[in-house]
């Protein structure tokens, strides 16, 4: 029963803290999400994700790191046009 509460846990915060993380990283929103993506598919095909509940918990946290990491990205982008003003 602890495991399924970690795995949850895990799965609600750790691809939307990885698709940020890559986003910083490579400095490119897309990069960072199919980063993750592969990651996550990794993990699956390893064994590590069993069950639906955490495929569908997964998505939400990637949806959820995707918007924050975009936002980011556009806020970058305006800043960068204004400095170059």
């Amino acid at each position: 029963m602890e495991s399924e509460i970690t795995k949850f846990f895990l799965s609600l915060l750790v691809p939307g803290l990885l698709v940020v993380l890559f986003t910083r990283v490579t400095f490119h929103h897309i990069v960072g999400l199919v980063l993750t993506v592969a990651l996550i598919a990794a993990a699956v095909y390893a064994g590590y994700t069993n069950t639906w509940f955490l495929y569908v918990v997964n998505a939400a946290s990637l949806t959820a790191g995707f918007c924050y990491a975009s936002n980011m990205y556009r806020k970058g982008k305006k800043a960068d046009i204004h400095e170059n003003e």
